[in-house]
């Protein structure tokens, strides 16, 4: 049995700009901002998603790969399919202009912020607080995502950034053997 062949080239997609919170001076000697991402953040990307299958408990379910990923998030313009924000921290102001507001927000979806970076800094809330700024610009009436019911932590800042926990909601996946049989 061979391999199969890698995807095409992603489409070009117009180049991601955004900045949905100005450059934030933080009490610390770093700045930082979100922004869309680009094809050349993959690697990161795809690291951060391994490292949610880790922490998720479901890296059994992982088969994201970088071709994979470019070929999902950069076949389409941003904002019209899957769409990643990205929270950079640098420690030098960055330019607003490289970046200006953009006028769309789709989906937020496995809000995370990378676990080998310092905790406790606010990077949760600056990319949460950014997601519904932009909500409401639009005129969306809510911003939706799922919590693990065993991290209270997460549950814990979720509750303080104002969302409420809906007890009756599961979440229903069809994966391995059970979605295969839909293809026969």
């Amino acid at each position: 049995m061979t391999a199969a062949a890698p995807p095409p080239p992603p489409t070009p997609a117009p180049e991601p700009s955004m900045n949905l919170l100005q450059p934030t001076r933080l009490d610390l000697p770093f700045f930082s901002r979100v922004r869309l991402a680009t094809p050349a953040d993959i690697p990161n990307i795809h690291k951060m998603v391994h490292q949610m299958a880790v922490f998720e408990k479901l890296t059994h379910l992982c088969s994201a790969t970088e071709s994979s990923l470019t070929a999902t998030l950069f076949n389409s313009p941003p904002l019209t399919s899957v769409t990643v924000f990205l929270l950079e921290v640098s420690p030098n102001p960055f330019t607003t202009a490289a970046f200006p507001p953009i006028d769309r927000v789709v989906h937020l979806d496995l809000p995370l912020v990378d676990p080998e970076r310092e905790t406790r800094k606010g990077f949760g809330r600056m990319l949460l607080s950014a997601v519904a700024k932009q909500a409401v610009k639009m005129g969306y009436c809510r911003v939706e995502w799922v919590v693990l019911d065993w991290n209270v932590n997460a549950i814990k800042f979720y509750e303080e950034m104002g969302a409420k926990i809906h007890d009756g909601c599961r979440i229903c996946r069809l994966t391995g053997e059970a979605l295969q049989a839909y293809g026969d």
